[in-house]
């Protein structure tokens, strides 16, 4: 399956920006911060990773939608798909 380039660029900041969140984390853990502080910063990565996941997800729907014959050539029928969104889920 083909990603729209604007979804690759998309998932790319987003992942720049939850590996920043990481380091981040780890900052805070050689600064011995506070563990709600830190636990908070996890949850947020957490949160922007699983949604890197559900954008993924999304442009593969939208894709075996408009092109179901291709997306099933390719290995990605609208089941297979639902199954990738569930587990995320």
């Amino acid at each position: 399956m083909e990603l729209p380039e604007d979804v690759i660029d998309d998932l790319r900041k987003r992942l720049r920006r939850i590996a920043g969140q990481v380091q981040g984390i780890e900052r805070m853990l050689d600064d011995g911060r506070e563990c709600r502080d830190i636990v908070t910063q996890i949850s947020a990565a957490n949160r922007a990773l699983e949604q890197a996941g559900f954008r993924l997800v999304s442009a593969g729907l939208t894709y075996c939608l408009n092109n179901p014959e291709a997306a099933a050539a390719d290995g990605y029928p609208l089941d297979e798909v639902e199954k990738l969104f569930m587990r995320l889920a």
